[in-house]
């Protein structure tokens, strides 16, 4: 079994915050059965580690009025990667962008008010003379929203077998 950044505290831990993000240090540990301390010492490792990246507000782009989401593949010109990218990152409805292998070179989601406004932010979002062309994917529906808490149980029932660090 290999061995996890997390155990099973960790994993709890980290639960407890996903379902309840605004809880305290003191009540956390007091619904973990641990110490105060511990919980600290825990989240400020979680922290340092990465494996918690942050404590702000699930925003959801539908109630602010994009209710449209898409997938745009971009071909991007060779060796203008850094260029794209600082351009599509001051698209405001470019919400994450990743740097792919196969067919493309960077993946986009972005979200729209519409299906008319859809292509207003995809002339912007080509509209570069870097990006050569745009492959474009409308999601339909989204029955697997993003997650972690699975792969946190599973990376916290690895670290369980091996030896995990106290305190």
């Amino acid at each position: 079994m290999l061995n996890s950044p997390i155990d099973a505290l960790d994993g709890r831990l980290i639960a407890l915050l996903a379902q309840e993000p605004r809880i305290g240090v003191l009540e956390c540990s007091r619904r973990l059965q641990v110490a105060r301390g511990t919980v600290q010492a825990r989240l400020d490792r979680l922290q340092a580690r990465g494996v918690i990246g942050g404590f702000g507000p699930e925003v959801e782009p539908a109630a602010l009025g994009y209710p449209v989401t898409a997938f745009a593949t971009l071909e991007i010109s060779q060796g203008q990667g850094a260029d794209a990218r600082a351009h599509l990152a001051a698209v405001p409805e470019v919400l994450e962008l990743h740097t792919i292998t196969g067919q493309g070179d960077m993946l986009c989601r972005i979200v729209a008010r519409s299906n008319a406004d859809l292509q207003r932010v995809i002339d912007r979002v080509v509209g570069f003379d870097s990006i050569m062309r745009a492959s474009t994917a409308i999601a339909l529906e989204n029955p697997v929203p993003y997650r972690v808490l699975p792969l946190v149980a599973q990376a916290a029932a690895e670290g369980a077998h091996g030896t995990a660090e106290s305190g």
